[in-house]
Formats: structure tokens, sequence, C-alpha cells
């Protein structure tokens, strides 16, 4: 019960999710075509939570280490905030972010997967993972999904963010009254 006290008084914090994308907004596969041309599965569900956070004024983010243009055309579908890819040091990437929109680490949230995700996890205020994340990220993380990356991790933790911010209920109700 503390650990999710902890969690949910993180959470209320927050104003920026920084997401890495294989293992996170995927269930990690990479797929190629005979031509090496690079193909990704992204969940619909996820796409709406970041949607919801984007409405209510969040900051969104990719960092990421491959260049894809999937990655390209999902963030630009999802109309997020900033992407950040071929990043090979992640954290200075997290820096420039920060100084960008103006943000500390308390007020991040940062979901990552396997091990070049450690070293935002570490200093982020709400250190985050899908399930499936490897054991050395989980050690790192604050907030564990009950789901795997790519099957509805990111979603949680929007829903997590959204309800400890208590901007859940506008969220949902802008999209279930507009149908």
């Amino acid at each position: 019960m503390e650990k999710e006290q902890e969690i949910l008084k993180k959470a209320s914090k927050i104003k920026a999710l920084i997401l890495d994308v294989d293992g996170v907004m995927t269930d990690g596969s990479l797929v190629f075509d005979e031509n090496g041309v690079e193909y990704k599965t992204f969940n619909a569900k996820d796409g709406q939570g970041i949607v919801m956070l984007n409405k209510s004024g969040f900051v969104t983010a990719i960092i990421t280490a491959r260049q894809n243009g999937t990655v390209r055309h999902r963030f630009n579908n999802l109309g997020m905030t900033k992407l950040v890819e071929g990043c090979k040091n992640k954290i200075a990437a997290l820096k420039e972010l920060m100084t960008e929109y103006n943000l500390n680490y308390e007020e991040i949230a940062y979901m990552g997967d396997d091990l070049p995700d450690i070293c935002c996890l570490k200093v982020v205020g709400l250190p985050s993972c899908p399930f499936d994340a490897v054991e050395e990220v989980q050690s790192h993380a604050l907030f564990i999904s009950t789901k795997n990356g790519g099957r509805g991790a990111v979603r949680e933790l929007c829903n997590l963010i959204l309800k400890a911010t208590g901007k859940y209920e506008q969220a949902t109700s802008a999209i279930i009254n507009k149908n």
C-alpha cells in the first residue's frame, strides 16, 4: 500500500511522459522485409492514452536509439510533442528536453524496457517499465505495468498519470461525449 501511495504522489507531479519505442510502444519484435525495410506494430489503446495526455496539456516524447519511418509516422499520427531518434545518449536527450520544455526531473515519467533506459530511469520522478522489461530495468522502476510492452503498458501509465493529476474524467468524457 505504501508503494501505491508513493506512485500516486509522484504521478500527481508529472508534466511529461517520455517513452522508448521497441519493447515499450511495441512488443519488441523487429520485422524486416527482404529489402531491409523495418515494420513495427503499435497498440491502439496505448495510442489513445498518449492522445489523451496530449489533449490534457502534457508533453509527450519519444527517445529512441533507432531511426525508423514507422516511428516518425506513429509520432506524427499521435500528435506527440517531441521525437528524438538515432539517440546514442538518452540522458543527454532527456536533459535537452527538460531545458526545451522547462521541466525538472520530478515532473517526468519515463517508460523503458532495457539497459539503455536505466540512465533515465535513475533520475526521473516516475521511472516506469512494462511487465516484461528486463530484470535490471524492473529494479529501477517504481511503476511496473501489469501489461507487456506494446500490449497496453503505455496506456496503463497514461491512465495512472491522468487519474493522479485529476485530469482523467475530463480526458475520457471529451472522447466519450464526442462520439
